[in-house]
């Protein structure tokens, strides 16, 4: 393994010499924009998918598009909600809260924001259609949310069919759009040149190439609880979509980005050698894991899929593939979220004690398996296939692209996955509803790839989500991760920590476990 990695060190080195002068020699935004003032590169690794806040479920794409839009409400680094253009909010019942928004506020084309416009964001994402006749993915963000009602033009009132205590921690995903410049023009139109009232406004780009966005010198200021107040610090932003680990490397290191995401853990080292750039990390909030079909065999075993979890040393993996940048989860749920149970103790890594329970299942010679996965997860897989080698299971990787492998895994043609999943709220919630809630549609368990379902499980989960008593609620999430403790409808994996990197350059900005790159406050050094 470390023979790998010093020649991935090796290669992005080379790749940093072959294209270092290529890219800063060449023609971009950057360049036309550089002499008008200070420009913010950052490197993506991967498109974004749409500038329509209402039309995805993309964690790159809404870091882009939370630099243009703003929310209510809005996350620190510290994951501590505070309000944004809210001004402040009360929750009036079990079922409804009131918020005040600030007056003044205006869009990057001049109209004000108001409560129609507010009113407007969230019933444009819940009523099925009303997108250009499509209906938006992030309705299930806002759980029983009925209807949004505006009191006067500063005040708005969210009603839901239910309590959903889960709320204000899932709100900093909605980002508010304007009502009047939609109806005018279309959504189509306004994914195309969106407006929002965001610290950037969208000048031009592609979402497979780069997004240019200008400060908006008309910027409200932001959140009061994230100094400093007002416009954004430097004049422009440009966002480059840069898939490949290398060619995004190099770039920093060459002084064509000035912010990295996704720094592979193994060339930390390297990159802290150079004195021109920074690593940073942080806490993550994304849970990985292998998910066990539990409807094809030999996986509708409970034994296997224990015998699983003995057989694969998550320990090495996040010590020599992951450079120690992770925790382990010992059950279902990231180490430090809300109603963690501690007691689970995390099944050893015991290969003996997996042939004892392969064999007590019928499969006393193992198996053959294929893991699927994408490029980004591949060496992990590897690792993963390479112990289950030793306890006789036949497992060798396919890599897929995410695009075709995920209806094969929706449809349930698939025996085992290594993916991950968000987990931005650090509650079991908005991990536990799409991973291991009986799949119904596109409405619950869209990400439950080991199509498990168990009728307590749901039962104790249903509770959960109206449930307004923090205590109770904490205890229910215990049991739920006892239930797939004993269950397995995975073998448990891990949280990384969040590796992203910047030049020297670059001042006040630190990554966060959301994912979040937010640039507002973000300034540069000059050369």
């Amino acid at each position: 393994m470390a023979r790998r990695w010093l020649v991935a060190a090796f290669v992005f080195t080379l790749v940093a010499a072959l294209l270092g002068g290529a890219l800063s020699g060449c023609t971009s935004p950057t360049a036309e924009v550089e002499e008008e003032g200070k420009t913010l590169v950052v490197g993506l690794r991967q498109s974004v998918l749409t500038l329509d806040p209402a039309m995805h479920r993309d964690r790159v794409t809404e870091t882009v598009l939370r630099n243009i839009f703003d929310g209510l409400v809005t996350r620190t680094t510290d994951m501590e909600i505070v309000p944004e253009i809210a001004e402040s909010y009360t929750q009036l019942s079990p079922t409804e809260w009131e918020f005040k928004i600030r007056q003044g506020i205006t869009f990057h084309n001049g109209d004000p924001l108001t409560a129609d416009d507010v009113e407007f964001t969230f019933m444009r994402i819940i009523t099925e259609g009303a997108v250009d006749g499509q209906s938006s993915p992030r309705a299930g963000l806002l759980g029983p949310l009925e209807k949004v009602e505006k009191i006067d033009d500063y005040t708005v009132r969210f009603i839901f069919s239910e309590p959903w205590p889960v709320f204000l921690r899932m709100l900093p995903h909605q980002q508010i759009v304007p009502k009047k410049y939609i109806e005018e023009h279309g959504s189509a139109y306004f994914a195309e040149h969106p407006i929002g009232c965001g610290p950037f406004k969208f000048v031009k780009g592609s979402l497979e190439e780069e997004i240019v966005l200008e400060r908006f010198d008309d910027y409200y200021g932001g959140s009061p609880e994230l100094p400093p107040v007002g416009p954004a610090q430097v004049d422009t932003v440009i966002f480059k979509i840069i898939p490949e680990t290398a060619t995004r490397i190099a770039a920093l290191q060459a002084g064509d980005v000035h912010i990295i995401q996704s720094v592979p853990p193994h060339l930390v080292p390297e990159l802290e050698k150079d004195p021109n750039v920074v690593v940073k990390s942080c806490i993550g909030t994304r849970a990985y894991a292998m998910d066990l079909n539990t409807k094809l065999e030999p996986f509708d075993n409970v034994l296997v899929r224990q015998a699983m979890n003995y057989a694969v040393d998550m320990d090495e993996i996040i010590e020599t593939i992951l450079g120690g940048y992770a925790v382990r989860c010992p059950g279902p749920a990231i180490p430090g979220s809300f109603g963690y149970h501690e007691g689970l103790p995390g099944y050893e890594y015991n290969p003996e004690k997996a042939k004892e329970l392969l064999a007590e299942a019928g499969y006393p010679d193992g198996f053959s398996l294929v893991i699927d996965t994408d490029e980004e997860m591949k060496d992990v897989t590897e690792a993963i296939a390479q112990q289950l080698q030793r306890v006789g299971i036949d497992a060798t990787v396919r890599v897929w692209d995410w695009g075709v492998l995920k209806p094969l895994l929706d449809a349930g043609e698939r025996k085992a996955v290594v993916s991950s999943w968000g987990n931005s709220t650090l509650e079991p919630y908005d991990l536990f509803e799409p991973k291991f809630v009986t799949r119904q549609g596109d409405v619950l368990g869209r990400g439950n790839y080991s199509h498990y379902s168990n009728p307590e499980f749901d039962e104790l989960f249903a509770r959960v989500s109206v449930t307004i008593d923090d205590e109770e609620r904490a205890s229910i999430y215990r049991q739920l991760q006892e239930i797939l403790y004993e269950d397995c409808p995975q073998v448990f994996g891990y949280s990384t920590m969040e590796l992203e990197a910047c030049s020297v350059l670059v001042e006040n900005w630190e990554p966060s476990p959301d994912s979040r790159i937010n640039l507002h406050d973000v300034g540069l050094k000059d050369n």
